[in-house]
């Protein structure tokens, strides 16, 4: 079942014949650039794990970690922050954490939480359980699951030019939910994807984000805005490439719905849920360099939508 409604813009197919644009033999020449190669799928480091919860999961408080000020480098605090995060309907207050829950691997630490009953999802970025067995998060999100997944700018309205959204609420960097786009393990069992993914990338542009968007961290002049559209050419002839059925449910859906910057990475790269449960793996389902044989050229940046000039100031 997918998240958010079903007239979502992460569930609506993209139209016929979209405008592609202008810039966009820009956009994939910069791909090629360090770090880039043809799209990797972040199926365990970066990846995001989905905990599905109910009524009797156990509830935490979920505290602030806080960040000593010797490590905060590009992290900027600008004003105090409460012991809760309270964006959203009482974030942090008696949120539903399974035992075995784990956050993913790498420095993002995301975790997501789905209450299908409840219709509601809770997501964090930088989560962990404490030594004390209490729960900490740097920032989170709640809102509804059947929602439609998409905020606006004006939805944070203390987040200032040149600061991160991540301490706002938004756990990617482009201020979007961190189960938007993502590819599921039952979703490739029955090859079948029928919604937008998420991407990310090292070559997003400065300062410069397009909507769902409703931010950025990117650090590159003349890169990709955080919100873009990308599509793989529906014309292009899957055959040559001998892909396996979950891989080809993948680049289909690329073809039929697309993919959104979400986020800068060391790379270019798909997201996948994380297989955070200890009885399945990735393994003989997808493999993370399976997308690899298509070439970036076979992609192209659709028409992009009114450009929005602010956003974190940190360059590489």
């Amino acid at each position: 079942m997918n998240f958010f409604a079903k007239n979502s813009f992460w569930n609506t197919p993209l139209p016929p014949n979209p405008e592609i644009d202008p810039r966009n033999d820009h956009f994939i020449k910069i791909l090629h650039d360090k770090p880039g190669e043809p799209w990797w799928i972040n199926c365990n480091d970066f990846s995001i794990p989905v905990y599905e919860v109910d009524d009797s999961t156990p509830r935490y408080d979920v505290l602030q970690w806080d960040i000593p000020l010797e490590n905060r480098g590009r992290l900027r605090w600008k004003k105090p922050r409460a012991q809760y995060w309270s964006h959203g309907p009482g974030f942090g207050k008696d949120v539903p954490i399974p035992d075995e829950a784990t956050p993913a691997p790498g420095t993002d630490m995301h975790l997501a939480l789905v209450d299908r009953k409840n219709n509601t999802v809770w997501d964090m970025w930088a989560a962990r359980k404490r030594a004390d067995g209490r729960w900490e998060s740097r920032t989170g999100m709640v809102y509804p699951l059947d929602g439609s997944g998409v905020w606006r700018t004006s939805d944070f309205p203390n987040v200032e030019d040149d600061d991160s959204i991540h301490f706002h609420g938004p756990g990617r960097a482009a201020g979007v939910p961190i189960i938007a786009g993502l590819i599921m393990r039952d979703e490739l069992l029955a090859c079948d994807i029928r919604h937008k993914l998420a991407f990310a990338t090292w070559h997003n542009a400065f300062k410069e984000f397009v909507a769902p968007a409703t931010w950025t961290d990117g650090f590159r002049d003349g890169g990709i805005p955080e919100g873009a559209i990308m599509q793989l050419d529906p014309a292009l002839d899957l055959d040559k490439f001998n892909l396996p059925p979950p891989a080809l449910a993948i680049v289909r859906a690329l073809q039929v719905y697309g993919m959104v910057n979400v986020d800068v990475a060391e790379g270019n790269c798909i997201y996948a849920e994380s297989p955070h449960k200890p009885e399945w793996t990735w393994d003989g389902i997808i493999e993370s360099a399976v997308l690899r044989c298509i070439p970036l050229e076979c992609y192209r940046v659709l028409k992009l939508g009114e450009t929005v000039k602010l956003g974190d100031c940190v360059r590489k």
